[in-house]
């Protein structure tokens, strides 16, 4: 069933739980997305994000401490959410199968440290991956979809998804055409979404932003709703490519998205930021904005990732340090 016209979204407004309750999620949007004009007039009526505002909860929710006796916890649940990636031309078989034995054993003289819930590479070593991988639990990510870019027409980046998931991906990290969305053609990102979320199969898909070039944080939210709407897993923020990558402001819009998203439609959506994250300090402002904007629900890697190639060690270094008091490293935290 439909969305019926006379529904607050085509007013822009966010639809409630009412509103589509009983609606089938494929159905939810369809009166949205059924034309370029409805599109955009439902995109562009979407509360308008106050900068200045997002900016300084972001800076104060960044300043918040937590008690020694949370750390432990915090590092702990960092880890089982690191994306460990690795996506340069340099790549070989070989780094990826140490990276993939890596995520599963971060430290290997502890075994109760958890593992990481992915590894991130390219689509030709998926399979390598998932050879060291295996049931482990730790699961195959793949960037697609022409990444870093974008740029290449629909059915080669299908291909590549198709690639990918043959191969043994578990998950896939598309890009959107950026220069498609900034000139205004929503309806086309959008179908390229839905596209790639039927040739992923059962993989799940993440929908890629780079928010470093969407320009503004209203743009952010217009491209959360899109890529939501579209039947997207997780949104995330960059490629890694691009600078800035992840920062707390947009990822704070984005956690207000899915939040949203939810009271309006039941569905929950997971979120990723990618690029720039190193230290456990960065990590523990991500997962205190999460816990603040979201709630507990998404303080899982079902529901949050980070995509980082240096913030596993940081992890481990600080998680030594607790528990035997000899890392004598910067000590990053005001504890409680």
């Amino acid at each position: 069933m439909p969305v019926p016209s006379s529904n607050p979204m085509l007013r822009g407004m966010p639809p409630t739980a009412e509103d589509l309750a009983g609606t089938p999620a494929a159905h939810q949007f369809s009166d949205v997305t059924a034309s370029d004009a409805a599109l955009r007039r439902f995109l562009h009526g979407l509360p308008g994000v106050d900068q200045v505002g997002a900016e300084a909860r972001a800076a104060g929710l960044g300043t918040r401490s937590i008690k020694t006796t949370a750390k432990a916890f915090a590092i702990d649940l960092a880890i089982t959410m690191v994306d460990l990636t690795t996506l340069e031309g340099m790549d070989t078989s070989g780094k990826v199968r140490a990276l993939a034995a890596k995520a599963m054993r971060p430290d290997p003289a502890d075994p109760s440290c958890p593992a990481a819930a992915a590894v991130c590479v390219y689509p030709d070593l998926v399979a390598d991956a998932r050879a060291v991988l295996g049931d482990s639990g730790v699961r195959v990510a793949a960037v697609a979809t022409s990444f870093p870019s974008g740029r290449a027409a629909l059915p080669i980046k299908l291909a590549d998804v198709r690639d990918a998931v043959a191969a043994g991906a578990d998950e896939i990290d598309m890009v959107i055409d950026r220069g498609a969305f900034l000139s205004g053609r929503y309806l086309q990102v959008f179908e390229e979404i839905v596209a790639v979320r039927e040739a992923c199969d059962s993989a799940h898909l993440k929908v890629i932003f780079e928010t470093g070039e969407l320009q503004t944080y209203d743009n952010v939210r217009r491209a959360s709703w899109l890529a939501m709407m579209a039947g997207g897993h997780f949104i995330k923020t960059s490629t890694g490519k691009v600078q800035p990558a992840a920062t707390l402001p947009v990822t704070l819009v984005m956690l207000e998205a899915v939040r949203d998203f939810r009271d309006a439609t039941g569905t929950m959506v997971g979120v990723k930021p990618a690029g720039g994250i190193r230290t456990t300090k960065d990590a523990i402002k991500y997962l205190v904005m999460v816990n603040e904007i979201v709630g507990p629900d998404w303080l899982d890697p079902d529901w949050f990732r980070f995509g980082a190639s240096t913030l596993l060690n940081d992890l481990l270094m600080q998680r030594t340090k607790m528990t035997t008091g000899r890392y004598s490293g910067p000590d990053y935290f005001t504890l409680d």
